[in-house]
């Protein structure tokens, strides 16, 4: 299975997938990446943060847009080459996110840039910031 070329590619392509973050997500992704912050996974910790309550980390949001390049677009056999990244709100446990990517610039016909975003139910930008890639050949 192999993903788009550049060829098939054009500004404007856009896709997207959507989650729905739980409390189990989150400590998997704390586990494997050994990010045990109180702001995760402590609840009595957290509650008396500036969320008040515990989180979901930036990265496993982040994580959502890998996803939707790896296997949508460009799609399977795509390298990830760089990644600029904004943390505009909060994921709380419950929060459906979607990862959505979308083709902004193609680079001597080598290079895609996507545009990227995650919003929550709510239409909230949680996430936002530009990935580089190179699609398959």
């Amino acid at each position: 299975m192999n993903g788009k070329k550049i060829s098939q590619i054009n500004i404007g392509d856009k896709a997207s997938t959507q989650r729905t973050i739980s409390e189990s997500d989150v400590y998997l992704y704390a586990g494997i990446t050994g990010d045990l912050n109180p702001a995760h996974i402590d609840e009595e910790t957290s509650k008396n943060s500036m969320f008040k309550g515990r989180i979901a980390h930036g990265m496993l949001t982040a994580g959502l847009i890998s996803g939707v390049l790896g296997m949508q677009l460009p799609g399977p056999g795509t390298i990830y080459l760089s990644q600029e990244l904004k943390f505009t709100a909060p994921v709380k446990f419950g929060d459906t996110i979607k990862a959505e990517v979308e083709v902004v610039e193609i680079i001597k016909e080598k290079i895609v840039k996507l545009k990227t975003t995650c919003t929550n139910q709510e239409g909230t930008i949680v996430l936002e910031g530009h990935a580089t890639v190179m699609p398959p050949k």
